[in-house]
């Protein structure tokens, strides 16, 4: 699946993944490719990428999760 985080001063991450962990507003949840639909807000806390054997972490100040057609977009309020 394909994965953007997006902060407001610029593009954060972008490129093919294989997990996102996010920390959901009612605890951390994880997107594998063909998840179904969803919006949700997300809390201050670790964003974790996996692309093939790589594990990439960013922190972040909350924000929003949008899935939708095999693409996750991540709009961050900030990365610390």
């Amino acid at each position: 699946m394909f994965l953007e985080i997006i902060t407001p001063d610029k593009k954060v991450y972008s490129g093919k993944v294989n997990v996102v962990q996010v920390p959901g507003s009612k605890g951390l949840f994880e997107v594998l490719e063909y998840h179904a639909p969803i919006i949700s807000t997300l809390e201050k806390g670790r964003v974790k990428i996996v692309e093939g054997n790589t594990e990439l972490f960013f922190n972040i100040n909350g924000g929003i999760i949008e899935v939708k057609g095999n693409n996750v977009i991540i709009l961050a309020e900030s990365i610390v």
